[in-house]
């Protein structure tokens, strides 16, 4: 089912001189030099489409720096004048939308501690309504789609069709190299249910290093995404808050040059046929593992009958073990990465174990 937004397309509200968008700027607006320093030099590039900076910070503890605060506005205009690039801030209540719209702000964004909270949305929701204002909401901590979803439109309703989605990774407590995973799935969910709606990727919060958004910013854009939102510092190493995981301007230029700009669909005929005719054996293929899959299930359900007229329980453990064992050194020498093959079984098993729960519940027939 699709989702019913009222969006307008990106490029009627942020121009884009050059692929890709870019959206850069400091994690945190420190001081006035600082700020507009780096605008002068993120402007010179000729790569950026707006300039980002928080000045308002929400921090997990008490004495943490939480933002210069509404001073930053003042230094934001000014680069805004200085430079011509549009500036985006995250408000995160009511007050913060008030002081950013009598500023003049271009763009507005709700971070996704924020997006967390429905009644901290729709109090922002509220401020705007009525106003015509740019509104990119970032993905809630936590990898819950309903949330991010409820989120958008609540700001939609209130009027805002100006709307974007950025992507900024999940809280996950397995450890890997990442700050906060991408689990590129859900904005892929996000995108099959709003296909007009634009995302924007923040590698920086989901890398938490330099090193990596070079890898993520690409990946982002090959999954059609509309750009990216990347923290640039003009002197990284004395950055007051996030220090690995911003550049410097001319370390971001770099990144630029080096990201490749693909089109969804060949202009070229001939590669166009080729790819109709590969997708026509991937679909093939997959209605015959759906159809495998569907005569799968009905042997559970028998074995379920079976388990349910001899008391026996569902869950096997023994039996559990070995498909998996099996089953994982059979996609390993089949060339599949482990950890789907994993749980591609996990998802298949878990189905299983439902049918023969619901077969279970069902009184046994005594003829």
């Amino acid at each position: 089912m699709k989702l019913n937004f009222n969006i307008e397309p990106l490029e009627n509200w942020l121009s884009v001189k050059h692929q890709p968008l870019v959206i850069a700027g400091p994690c945190s607006a420190e001081t006035e030099e600082q700020l507009v320093a780096t605008a002068h030099l993120l402007a010179k590039t000729g790569k950026i489409s707006a300039l980002r900076a928080g000045i308002w910070k929400p921090r997990t503890r008490p004495g943490e720096f939480e933002g210069i605060g509404s001073i930053g506005l003042e230094w934001l205009n000014r680069a805004k004048r200085e430079t011509g690039l549009p500036i985006t801030v995250e408000v995160a209540n009511a007050k913060h939308v008030e002081e950013a719209l009598a500023a003049g702000v271009d763009i507005l964004w709700i971070g996704a501690r924020s997006t967390a909270n429905p009644f901290t949305v729709q109090e922002i929701a509220d401020a705007l309504r009525g106003v015509d204002i740019p509104v990119m909401i970032k993905n809630p901590v936590n990898p819950d789609l309903s949330l991010w979803i409820g989120a958008l439109e609540r700001i939609n309703q209130a009027g805002i069709t100006k709307l974007a989605a950025i992507s900024r990774g999940f809280s996950s407590y397995e450890k890997s190299a990442f700050r906060n995973e991408p689990m590129w799935e859900l904005s892929i969910q996000l995108k099959t249910l709003c296909p007009e709606l634009p995302i924007i990727c923040d590698p920086s919060h989901i890398c938490g290093n330099r090193e990596l958004i070079p890898y993520i910013s690409q990946k982002a854009l090959d999954l059609e995404m509309n750009g990216v939102m990347i923290e640039s510092h003009i002197d990284p190493s004395v950055a007051w808050t996030d220090a690995k995981q911003q550049l410097t301007p001319a370390a971001l230029s770099d990144l630029i040059d080096n990201l490749t700009v693909r089109q969804p669909e060949p202009k070229d005929k001939g590669v166009s046929d080729k790819l109709a005719e590969l997708r026509k054996q991937i679909d093939k293929i997959d209605d015959l593992v759906i159809q495998k899959i569907a005569e799968r299930m009905n042997i559970v359900e028998k074995i379920g009958e079976h388990k349910r007229d001899n008391d026996m329980t569902i869950l096997q453990l023994n039996r559990w073990d070995e498909i998996i064992n099996k089953r994982a050194e059979f996609g390993k020498a089949l060339k599949l990465d482990a950890e789907f093959t994993t749980k591609l079984l996990e998802l298949i098993h878990a189905e299983s174990i439902k049918k023969q729960t619901e077969i279970m519940n069902v009184t046994k027939v005594v003829e």
